[in-house]
């Protein structure tokens, strides 16, 4: 995997604007990706970022790059505790619904909808897209059912970010110095 393909993916989330950022990529061998994710999470675990497979799948990974201490906090929310229960989830902690995220999306296959709540999106949002799938005022970054304004705003400063990002990695930045500690 190439370092300008994961900071145009996941820019945001290096950056500390999103909890984390989904992406597939293609490789060799699960050994190769496996070695990659381990030296990858060396050089970025100390910025506060962990990069996990989610699923694998004919030479492609899922992959997950996230902040584990926003997924906490996003955990938190009364409303996205709510939602995380309704479609299963038992214990609300980072790793118990990591674990159940990942078991559901080797299981089944089509994407869990809850998995919004994991990517940083509002969960009157992931609620809007559960429960009333076509009535969304905006699409975007995700499908937006309630605060526009503040969801186009975002929408702007993530491309904004990827943009900026990756043309201080042209530029000669590394990943370890475009990651924002967090």
């Amino acid at each position: 995997m190439s370092n300008e393909m994961l900071i145009g993916c996941c820019a945001p989330t290096m950056a500390c604007l999103k909890t984390g950022n989904m992406f597939s990529c293609a490789f060799e061998s699960r050994k190769q990706m496996a070695e990659e994710l381990r030296e990858l999470n060396q050089r970025l675990r100390r910025k506060g970022l962990l990069i996990v497979l989610l699923r694998w799948q004919d030479g492609k990974a899922l992959l997950y790059l996230f902040r584990p201490n926003l997924l906490e906090r996003d955990l938190r929310d009364p409303k996205a505790r709510k939602l995380l229960k309704e479609c299963g989830y038992q214990r609300i902690s980072v790793n118990c619904c990591l674990a159940q995220l990942i078991s559901r999306l080797r299981r089944e296959k089509d994407f869990p909808h809850e998995i919004g709540l994991f990517l940083g999106y509002p969960p009157e949002d992931v609620d809007g897209f559960m429960h009333r799938k076509d009535h969304y005022k905006l699409c975007g970054l995700w499908k937006v059912y309630d605060d526009v304004e503040g969801a186009v705003r975002q929408f702007e400063k993530c491309r904004h970010c990827t943009e900026v990002y990756l043309r201080c990695y042209a530029r000669g930045y590394t990943l370890e110095r475009l990651t924002v500690p967090g």
